[in-house]
C-alpha cells in the first residue's frame, strides 16, 4: 500500500499563484479606484422640499424714504411714446409706427404733462401711458425750445390726475440725496437714486441757447428718462431730466436735469399762451474784450433802442465826440447780483418775466446809481426796431 506524499508542491507553482492573487487584487483595486472617481451623486433627491425663510430686521430709515417717495410719486409719472406717419399715396391710409419713447409728468390734475421738447422731436402723434396702465392720445399745448421744455395735454373724464409737490431749485446743496423716476429704454417707472454732484452748470439747448442753473446728478439717467422727474428726499420736483454725458449715449454717472425754477417760469407761460414770451432790456452791448481791454468790469452800453425799457429808464449809451468814444452806462448790477460780463446780464434776464421791474446798478460818470427799469417782451422791442 502507497503512502501519501508529504512534500511541499513545487516553488514555481506557488510563485504563480501569488503573482495571480496579486493580480487579482490590483485589478479590483483599480476598479474600485475608477468607481470611486467617477460616481456622482443622484440627481434627484426624492425628500426635497422648500428651504424656510429667514426672518429679515426692519426696513432701514433710508430704504422707507425711497419707497414712500417712489409709492407717492409714482403715479405722477409718465410714459410717452410718439409715432410717425408714412407717407402713402393718395387717398390710403397712413400707416403709423413707432418713433421714440420718452418720460414726463404730471403738471396739473386737469392733464398737463411736462416733458422734453426733444422727446416729441419729429413727431406726428403723442401719446402719454399713465401708471395704471391706460393710454391716452395727447396734444401738444406749446413749447420752449430755449429750456427744451414742452407741454402736452391728455384729457381723462372724471379722473383727478395725482400731481408731484413741487420745491425750488435755488437752495440745492451739492451731496443732497436725488430721486430719478422715468422709463430708460422703455422700462416704465424705473426708479434711480443718486446725489446731486453739481450746480449752476449751464448747458446749451438744440437752439443753442444756453440754460443756466442746471443741476448735475450720478442718478443713472439714460435714454428714456428724458422729460421725467428728480425729485429731492421730501418727494418735490426740483428738475427735469434731460440730458447725459457719455460718448456712447449711455449713462456714464453724470447726468444733468433743468432746474425747477425755470420750469416753474415757462411752463405756466405755454400752458397760457402756448408759447414763452422773453424779457428784453432792450440795449446792444459793446463786446466783453473791449471792455476789458479798457479796464472796465460790467457791460457797456453802447445803443438804446426806442421804445424799449432801458429807453424809458433813461439808460445813457456810449457815443462819439470830437473822434473819441466817450463811454456810456457800465451795468455792474441786477437786483443786487453783480454783473461782470454779458453771460451774467443774459443769464439773470432769463430768470426774470415780462412786465416786471428791475433795478440795474449803474456805474455812470464814476457815480453808482441805481435804475429801475420795466421789461418788455423781447418780440415787442424787436417791433419797435423794424419799425
Amino acid at each position: 500500500m502507497d503512502r501519501p506524499s508529504l512534500e511541499p508542491p513545487p516553488r514555481s507553482d506557488l510563485n504563480r499563484a501569488l503573482l495571480l492573487l496579486a493580480g487579482a487584487s490590483l485589478a479590483l483595486a483599480a476598479v474600485l479606484a475608477w468607481r470611486l472617481l467617477t460616481w456622482t451623486p443622484p440627481l434627484h433627491d426624492p425628500g426635497a422640499a422648500p428651504r424656510a425663510v429667514t426672518p429679515r430686521a426692519d426696513l432701514t430709515e433710508e430704504e422707507q424714504t425711497t419707497i414712500a417717495i417712489f409709492e407717492a410719486a409714482g403715479p405722477a409719472v409718465v410714459h410717452i411714446y410718439t409715432t410717425e406717419r408714412q407717407r402713402v399715396p393718395f387717398g390710403q391710409p397712413a400707416d403709423e409706427y413707432l418713433l421714440g419713447t420718452g418720460s414726463g409728468f404730471l403738471w396739473s390734475p386737469d392733464g398737463y404733462v411736462v416733458t422734453n421738447l426733444h422727446v416729441l422731436e419729429g413727431a406726428d402723434r403723442a401719446y402719454v401711458s399713465l401708471a395704471d396702465g391706460s393710454a391716452h392720445a395727447a396734444e401738444l399745448v406749446g413749447s420752449d425750445p430755449n429750456t427744451d421744455l414742452a407741454v402736452l395735454k391728455i384729457l381723462v373724464p372724471g379722473t383727478s390726475l395725482v400731481t408731484l409737490p413741487l420745491g425750488t431749485s435755488h437752495d440745492l446743496r451739492v451731496g443732497q440725496m436725488v430721486f430719478a423716476i422715468g422709463n430708460p429704454f422703455g422700462y416704465d417707472h424705473t426708479l434711480t437714486v443718486g446725489v446731486i454732484s453739481g450746480l449752476q452748470r449751464t448747458m446749451r439747448a438744440r437752439t443753442l441757447a444756453r440754460i443756466h442753473g442746471v443741476i448735475q446728478t450720478d442718478a443713472a439717467i439714460n435714454p428714456g428718462n428724458s422729460g421725467g422727474p428728480l425729485l429731492d428726499s421730501a418727494g418735490r420736483l426740483i428738475g427735469v431730466n434731460t440730458a447725459i454725458h457719455a460718448e456712447a449715449g449711455v449713462n456714464s454717472g453724470i447726468g444733468f436735469a433743468v432746474p425747477v425754477d425755470v420750469v416753474n417760469r415757462v411752463v405756466p407761460q405755454i400752458i397760457r399762451q402756448g408759447r414763452v414770451s422773453q424779457p428784453a432790456l432792450g440795449v446792444r452791448m459793446a463786446p466783453d474784450a473791449w471792455t476789458r481791454q479798457h479796464g472796465l468790469d460790467g457791460v457797456a452800453v453802447t445803443e438804446v433802442v426806442p421804445g424799449s425799457g432801458a429807453a424809458a429808464a433813461g439808460l445813457r449809451p456810449a457815443r462819439m465826440e470830437d473822434g473819441q468814444v466817450e463811454p456810456g452806462d457800465l451795468i455792474v448790477g441786477l437786483n443786487g447780483d453783480p454783473v461782470s460780463q454779458q453771460q451774467d446780464l443774459v443769464r439773470l434776464l432769463a430768470e426774470r418775466q415780462v412786465g416786471e421791474k428791475i433795478t440795474l446798478e449803474v456805474l455812470r460818470d464814476g457815480e453808482r446809481i441805481q435804475v429801475p427799469v420795466l421789461l418788455k417782451a423781447y418780440e415787442e422791442v424787436l417791433e419797435t426796431v423794424a419799425e
